[in-house]
């Protein structure tokens, strides 16, 4: 018996079929059956170019999808079912993920919760916004009454894996037309759910000019669909108050969207009335402000008076739009007059100006180079960029300005040198005798620039033509290795020179000391001889907000007592999204995801894990273990591109499961010899450059204007001496 069966079901419409079973047959998974139930002849003869891949049930055109669900559901023999909408997709390793997760889950589990991305006719794989919701609900089985805010997640049926017991169990309340109200009814009837926050379904949203009009019954349908979901849990307060609250949403919102003919939107207006107001839980208070008087008089069933009120509400909210976009252009207009002044004055030669990650602070290779400027160029002074709320956290003394200022646009405008690891603004400009340094802030792994465009995911709000117009105002990029300068050279085409001088960020790899490191762990509170792990994951562009990859209160219990997890955030994510999701453990599990710099955490670690972060590339440099947990590899590299096979080329051990990984720590893996093999390739395509004199190489070229010649040369990988171990550290 497959632990999986996926069940496809539907016309082909706009031939997405055809990609979505490529898909599945790209990606086979043997524990998994694929069955179409393949409406219409198209359909079917799409399905059977695949065979033997799947098992194709043909059905006659016009066939529904309750229909066709349940003509699916019957042929299968897994022990779970997973409906796939013919014209949706299915990420890359999707079923495989699924089938491992429902293969742990308990007998009493009913549904399994899955995350997904969002396509559209011109896009592809956005975040849904399901992904912070689902990883809250964490690892743990539990009863929708526990847990009703599960109910707001987004009602697509193909994100709900149901045990093929339950769906027999329950098959006459599936047996809809109506998707919401199944995927509703789905977790009203199960006893226990089980989430999965990890994309493994793609929800294609087809042109609604592609599509046949919606009715007015279908629109009046939404008030019947809450109407008997209620039904289903009059004697369960909490779910009940939930999905009384999702309904009067999204009768409002129906009723707001334009376009609705004016009878129709009368008679929904009514209905939605009456279901607000016979539905409404006993007790039950409408929230403050305007959404509470949307609600009142929706409950009034006062039409005119709602009208009335939109218009009124359209008119306020245009009006103080008009207000702050006028104040916005006056001082716009004032900043810039203030800057072209400045502009007209000479360059300042002593004048330096640094900002790093979009103006964060005093951070990365932007830092080290200010640093080295310090020591072998006092006479060049330096101000850095830095937003209002980041201001107090700079280091004392610390000359800087905030975006917006008079002085702000002074020094832009009057500095001989602007050094960044992004970019400046656009309204920044180029003047003929001032030298724009690019540091970046990692080794590409993940596709960038140009490379971007294929991936819309990924190059979201991304102007193109934009970013190359800053790009041609670049003098210097900084590389790390080879691999990097020939990506740069592709990714950011432009006349730049290349400096192959390595990450000065790095440098501290091959210059910290064994007192400088215990003192770290110090401040850290690692215990001498205790073993520490610093988990550092990446951003995912696909999903929404942060998502926990692992369960790291079960991990920290499987590596005991003598080691210490190091969790680091994406900077992405504020404090709000921590990656330890409630697993905090003092002295076991450490947040350091607002620790700074990251530089530090790796000098203290014995070991690094990551998925597809460029902190691997530098923590590289310090030739100590690397594992990779890559859980959701396909799907990034779909999704995100990147531009050499990780799985392949990793720097160490790789584990695409929690089990898998937990086995990998616990035992050898993590530090025998082939790692350390697999580790020594890395290092060697990947630090190249980096030998602790990236900064001076930099000051010395950039600043102080040294040929390439003059420089201290690169040396050997194999006459390079890393910083001791932390363990080194304390028995020196």
């Amino acid at each position: 018996m497959p632990e999986l069966s996926v069940i496809v079901h539907g016309p082909n419409t706009q031939d997405h079929l055809t990609g979505l079973l490529g898909s599945l047959a790209a990606h086979p998974f043997p524990d998994a059956e694929v069955i179409v139930a393949a409406v219409g002849d198209w359909a079917r003869e799409t399905a059977e170019r695949h065979a033997p891949d799947v098992q194709v049930l043909p059905l006659p055109d016009g066939t529904s999808d309750a229909v066709a669900r349940a003509a699916g559901a019957a042929r299968a023999t897994g022990r779970w079912l997973h409906f796939v909408r013919a014209k949706d997709g299915l990420p890359p390793g999707g079923p495989r993920t699924i089938a491992e997760r429902a293969a742990e889950l308990p007998g009493a589990v009913d549904v399994l919760l899955i995350d997904h991305v969002r396509s559209t006719w011109r896009t592809t794989g956005l975040p849904s916004a399901d992904g912070p919701l689902l990883a809250r609900a964490g690892r743990t089985d539990l009863a929708l009454d526990d847990s009703a805010r599960l109910l707001r997640l987004t009602p697509l049926l193909g994100t709900r894996v149901l045990r093929a017991g339950f769906w027999r169990a329950h098959e006459d309340e599936f047996a809809t037309d109506d998707e919401p109200h199944a995927a509703l009814a789905a977790l009203l009837l199960a006893d226990r759910v089980a989430c999965l926050p990890h994309a493994a379904y793609e929800d294609r949203r087809l042109r609604p000019a592609s599509l046949p009009p919606v009715t007015p019954e279908q629109r009046y349908a939404l008030v019947d669909r809450y109407e008997s979901l209620l039904d289903l849990v009059r004697d369960r307060p909490a779910a009940y108050t939930v999905l009384y609250e999702i309904m009067v949403r999204d009768c409002l919102r129906t009723f707001a969207r334009a376009g609705l003919p004016e009878d129709v939107a009368r008679e929904f207006f009514r209905r939605a009335s009456i279901a607000a107001l016979r539905r409404r839980p006993e007790g039950h208070r409408r929230p403050a402000g305007l959404e509470g008087v949307r609600r009142s008089l929706l409950e009034e069933g006062a039409y005119g008076k709602y009208r009335a009120f939109q218009t009124a509400n359209r008119t306020r909210r245009a009006v103080r739009s008009t207000v702050r976009a006028r104040g916005r252009q006056a001082g716009a207009r004032i900043r810039e007059q203030q800057y072209r002044r400045a502009l007209r004055r000479p360059v300042d030669p002593h004048l330096a100006v640094f900002a790093a990650y979009w103006n964060r602070g005093v951070a990365c290779n932007p830092a080290a180079i200010a640093a080295k400027l310090a020591e072998l160029a006092p006479h060049i002074h330096p101000v850095w960029v830095v937003t209002a709320e980041n201001a107090a956290l700079l280091p004392p003394g610390t000359d800087h300005v905030v975006p917006g200022t008079r002085r702000y646009g002074e020094v832009l405008a009057t500095a001989k040198y602007l050094v960044n690891n992004v970019n400046f603004p656009n309204a920044v400009v180029k003047r003929p005798d001032a030298v724009h340094l690019q540091t970046h802030h990692g080794t590409p792994l993940k596709r960038m620039g140009l490379d971007q465009m294929a991936f819309p995911a990924a190059a979201q709000g991304l102007d193109f033509t934009a970013l190359l117009e800053r790009v041609d105002k670049w003098d210097y990029s900084i590389s790390s290795n080879s691999h990097t300068t020939r990506m740069w050279e592709r990714a950011y085409p432009s006349r730049y020179v290349s400096l192959d001088h390595g990450y000065p960020r790095n440098d501290v790899y091959y210059t910290a000391g064994a007192a400088g490191i215990r003192a770290i762990r110090e401040r850290l509170g690692i215990a001498p001889g205790r073993r520490a792990v610093l988990y550092a994951p990446t951003h995912r562009d696909y999903e929404a907000g942060w998502t926990p990859r692992l369960d790291l209160a079960a991990l920290a219990d499987r590596l005991g007592e003598d080691t210490v997890l190091l969790v680091r955030g994406h900077y992405f994510y504020d404090g709000a999204a921590s990656p330890l999701s409630g697993a905090r453990r003092s002295g076991r599990i450490l947040d350091v995801s607002a620790y700074d710099p990251v530089e530090d955490l790796c000098l203290a670690a014995d070991a690094l894990v990551t998925d597809y972060s460029s902190i691997m590339f530098d923590y590289a440099n310090l030739d100590r273990p690397i594992v990779v947990h890559a859980d959701d590899w396909e799907t990034y590299r779909t999704t995100r591109g990147v531009y050499f096979d990780l799985m392949s080329e990793a720097p160490g051990p790789v584990a695409r499961t929690q089990e898998e990984l937990t086995e990998i720590l616990t035992t050898d893996a993590w530090h025998d010899a082939s790692a350390a093999k697999a580790r020594a390739v890395f290092r060697r395509r990947f630090c190249e450059y980096d030998d602790g004199r990236a900064a001076e190489r930099v000051v010395r070229r950039v600043f102080l204007g040294q040929d390439e010649e003059s420089l201290p040369p690169v040396l050997p990988i194999e006459e390079r001496t890393p910083a001791p171990s932390p363990q080194e550290a304390v028995t020196s």
